[in-house]
């Protein structure tokens, strides 16, 4: 150790030069050789290419390979550096052929370089060819060779390489040249890749073709001598043709690709992607695409997420239609009008806080709402219709009243709870149309949203009755990301599992598309949660359906928003969603939560929680359902013994009279009730003989507001049109009697209806039945 201090002192100049030079010898390599932009490349989750985007300067350059594929690294070493294994860098004896070659003929003429020196030279930007520069280059290649493994260099070498034109590395030569993933190269492909970077200017595929088959014959000839192929191998591989033309880079997901590659430029991702399934959805929308463009509907958008995982199975963003009809808007995430997707969500939230039980009736009558008059799509009335065959019929009516009595801000504030993204402004800015389509969402939110429902039901047996914090979380797109669910609690946090469920179930019942009716019959036939929607004007047709496994949700129209007479979503989106279901894997329905749902009495009829008069039957309904009404429309009547009338101790002896339970729904609701039920039957009048006033037996089907401003119009002649006033009487012999400002007009029997034309003003029409019972509306005329 002396020794050694004495002999650094004495020769201290020439250590500090040594260390200098050791440190500048370790630092004259770059941390990271290559700082080129790369392709963004995305696969599938078994590494097969869906598809790329070309790197920021204009070359195809996939980022680097894990590794080389033995074929093509026996045929780059045997041309290229046969001692690549046995050098540190540089070959002596290339390099002293080299020198005497170029010496002859006085110019440079041959390299020597080893791989590993080119790998320096290409980082290099491949700098102008010189002694100096041959120099440095054997410096960094020796200071390549401690830092990475000899794969590692033969890695860069083969991702780095020029392939002729913008064509850089070998994954996107190979897919360049043979549309097939290095790995699958026959030996002379790799061959002819092997030669190609040597000369990548002179030598290109589809030119040159003789010299590219010598130097590729030669290199095979070179492996036959080697015995690395045996003699049947070079003879089938001299006869391979050369490459004629460029081939194009798969587009399986192309839209996906697109969109992953606006976040994560120029990385390799291996997605998600079912690629096999994936295909067979791209052939269904295709085929689906041509169909609806005879319809001038030129685009559309499906989308299958894994419940259990989140996972994006399938991603198809658009119809492979052209470019004037926008064929790169990538439609799974574009916000459109929601039409009646919302509904289930609505029935839901309702049946989760106690407004509504599963079977309900809900009022389906000519309704008016703050200048808001909701029509149904078939422009009929029901009068009174179960709530859970108004969510399956997707009637507008129902929902719009259902939503004004559960409170439209409680419902947005709701939506925001599911994370539908695009539903940003105030509960007043969208008003009670938000349910029928007035606002917007992706059909990635919504798929998410129906698969966070499936998640529910699905973990509350998993987890012995409890419930994660996000189960509306994001999908997730990158095969190794993993959901995050948050916490296990015992509180649900936006939907219980019971009400979920029920809706679910509710959703089964939609009727599905004439093509498929008889779909119960069939035992290999699954049950699917599903919901259709069309927005105002045709402009938008969804299909959204779930199972415990998968959730799939279609959108078709255009993507510049024209409408389209027949576009719908039970006609345009609903055959493509069961197609693509078709192609999944089937599953067994969701386990019902017992333990989330009670069983009540419910009234047969109403479909409220039944009173000790009803004829009721034992149903399960979510836990909160205990808070709903007892059933508001059966009362207890005195009658004759023929049932005929209504009776009073007045006028019959108290042992003829029958008390009986009636079912009577409000004059308006039974006007329409009775029109679709043959077996309803009205409240019997009072006899004769037994007068007696009742209240609300009478109310306006025109107007329905108690203030209302109507403005007048001119018929075709250019007369003012008229006024029908429009009344119900649930006694239907009653005569009732008309008066406009007090002013007896005239009287009407059976069909009440009156025509006025009064001029412009403020009137006040009063109607008086035989009982007594009046009942009156203000009207505004503007002419």
């Amino acid at each position: 150790m002396q020794n050694v201090k004495q002999f650094i002192i004495r020769n201290k100049y020439k250590v500090s030069a040594i260390v200098l030079l050791l440190i500048l010898y370790y630092f004259c390599l770059p941390k990271q050789l290559f700082k080129n932009p790369t392709s963004t490349v995305v696969t599938a989750s078994n590494n097969e290419l869906l598809g790329a985007i070309i790197a920021k300067d204009g070359q195809w350059r996939f980022p680097e390979l894990d590794s080389v594929p033995t074929k093509f690294e026996h045929c780059i070493l045997q041309f290229e550096d046969a001692h690549f294994y046995h050098h540190f860098g540089f070959n002596p004896i290339s390099i002293g052929k080299a020198l005497v070659e170029n010496i002859k003929v006085q110019k440079v003429v041959r390299g020597g370089s080893t791989l590993t020196q080119q790998v320096v030279r290409l980082s290099r930007k491949n700098k102008q060819r010189s002694y100096i520069e041959k120099l440095k280059e054997l410096v960094l290649a020796t200071r390549l060779e401690f830092r990475y493994s000899k794969k590692r260099i033969l890695n860069l070498y083969a991702s780095h390489a020029p392939f002729g034109g913008n064509v850089v590395g070998l994954e996107m030569a190979s897919w360049r040249y043979f549309g097939l993933q290095p790995h699958q190269l026959s030996w002379a492909e790799s061959a002819t890749l092997a030669v190609l970077p040597n000369a990548p200017s002179l030598i290109y595929p589809g030119k040159n073709q003789q010299k590219l088959k010598q130097k590729r014959n030669r290199l095979l000839k070179k492996l036959l001598n080697k015995k690395i192929i045996d003699q049947l191998t070079y003879e089938l591989a001299i006869e391979e043709e050369l490459p004629q033309k460029p081939y194009p880079l798969p587009q399986t997901a192309l839209h996906f690709v697109q969109h992953l590659g606006q976040k994560n430029r120029g990385e390799r991702i291996q997605s998600t992607i079912d690629s096999h399934l994936q295909r067979q959805v791209n052939y269904l929308a295709k085929r689906h695409y041509e169909r609806q463009k005879q319809n001038e509907v030129y685009n559309l958008a499906v989308l299958v997420l894994d419940v259990e995982t989140r996972k994006v199975l399938v991603y198809v963003g658009n119809s492979p239609t052209d470019t004037p009809h926008h064929k790169h808007v990538d439609n799974v995430i574009s916000a459109r009008s929601t039409g009646s997707v919302l509904k289930p969500l609505l029935y839901a939230q309702m049946l989760q806080s106690g407004d509504l039980l599963p079977t309900q009736l809900v009022a389906d009558v000519p309704t008016e709402i703050a200048g808001y008059s909701p029509k149904n799509f078939n422009l009929t009335f029901d009068g009174a219709v179960p709530a859970n065959q108004a969510l399956t019929r997707s009637l507008n009516i129902p929902a719009v009243r259902m939503l004004q009595r559960y409170g439209l801000e409680k419902f947005r504030s709701d939506l925001q709870d599911y994370h539908i993204n695009d539903i940003t402004k105030s509960a007043d800015y969208y008003g009670l149309s938000l349910i029928l389509g007035g606002a917007e969402a992706s059909l990635w939110d919504l798929c998410k949203t129906f698969t966070g429902y499936a998640s529910i039901v699905n973990h509350f047996d998993i987890t012995k009755y409890k419930y994660y914090q996000k189960e509306f979380v994001e999908p997730v797109y990158r095969k190794e990301d993993k959901i995050d669910l948050g916490k296990l609690q015992k509180n649900f946090q936006t939907i219980d599992a019971g009400s979920a469920y029920t809706t679910l179930q509710v959703l089964t019942e939609v009727n599905r598309p004439e093509t498929d009716q008889a779909w119960k019959y069939y035992d290999s036939s699954q049950k699917i949660a599903w919901k259709t929607g069309t927005s105002f004007g045709n402009k938008d047709a969804w299909a959204i359906g779930t199972t415990p496994k998968y959730t799939v949700g279609v959108w078709v129209g255009n993507s510049d928003g024209e409408g389209r007479p027949d576009l719908t979503g039970v006609g345009s989106a609903a055959p493509l969603l069961f197609d693509v279901f078709d192609v999944l894997p089937k599953s067994d329905w969701f386990l019902e939560p017992f333990e989330d749902l009670i069983e009540e009495n419910i009234c047969k009829k109403s479909g409220c929680l039944a009173l000790p008069i009803c004829e009721s039957e034992v149903k399960r309904i979510p836990k909160n359902g205990i808070r709903g009404k007892s059933c508001p429309y059966h009362q207890l009547v005195q009658v004759d013994k023929n049932e005929q009338f209504r009776v009073n101790s007045n006028c019959e002896p108290v042992s003829a009279i029958k008390s009986k339970p009636w079912f009577v729904l409000p004059p308006l609701m039974a006007l329409y009730y009775q029109q679709n039920n043959s077996d309803y039957r009205p409240l019997p009048s009072f006899r004769s003989d037994c007068n007696e006033l009742s209240s609300n037996k009478m109310d306006f089907i025109f107007p329905t507001k108690y203030k209302s401003t109507i403005s007048l119009t001119k018929d075709i002649s250019g007369q003012q049109s008229s006024i029908i006033l429009k009344l119900t009487h649930s006694n239907q012999n009653t005569t009732v009697f008309w008066y406009l400002n007090d002013e007896f007009i005239q009287s009407t029997q059976n069909y009440h209806e009156l025509s006025v034309q009064p001029k412009s003003g403020v009137y006040k029409v009063t109607v008086v039945d035989d009982f007594g019972n009046e009942v009156d509306r203000i009207l505004e005329i503007k002419n």
